[in-house]
């Protein structure tokens, strides 16, 4: 979060970082550059390119990854949780998902060993991260207790 209280959040539709008053709703916000809506109430998938990017322009909105794979059963169970859990934590938390086996080299450099696994980020750094799949009470208990 900037000195004067705002925090920064990267769009997920065109990848511009915008800057949010705190002054103002943040699920009101529309992206400075193309105009989409920045907290849609659902994940967002990413590369290992675009997480990086997240993680280095997002200013006081965690970041909440789901590092999962298309063939795990526990993943697809998972995923409406997952889901429903976006409309609970934003704009808190800001949920993003990635394949680990289409980004193998992402998914290993944050030293995942099994899936799906929860990451959470606070200003680019792991602050939390949990393996094996929960419902969407225990993501959103477990994302509000590591956030404080």
């Amino acid at each position: 979060m900037s000195p004067n209280g705002a925090s920064q959040v990267v769009c997920v539709a065109c990848g511009a970082g915008n800057r949010l008053p705190p002054d103002r709703d943040p699920l009101s916000a529309k992206c400075g550059q193309c105009k989409a809506d920045l907290f849609i109430g659902a994940p967002t998938a990413v590369t290992g390119a675009q997480l990086d990017r997240h993680r280095r322009l997002t200013k006081g909105t965690a970041l909440l990854l789901d590092v999962w794979a298309p063939w795990c059963g526990p993943c697809r169970t998972m995923a409406p949780a997952f889901e429903a859990a976006a409309g609970r934590l934003e704009p808190a938390a800001r949920l993003l998902k990635l394949d680990s086996e289409a980004e193998q080299a992402a998914a290993g450099a944050l030293n995942v060993s099994s899936i799906p696994t929860l990451i959470l980020f606070r200003d680019g750094q792991v602050i939390a991260r949990q393996a094996g799949a929960l419902s969407t009470t225990q993501i959103v208990d477990w994302t509000r207790r590591a956030l404080g």
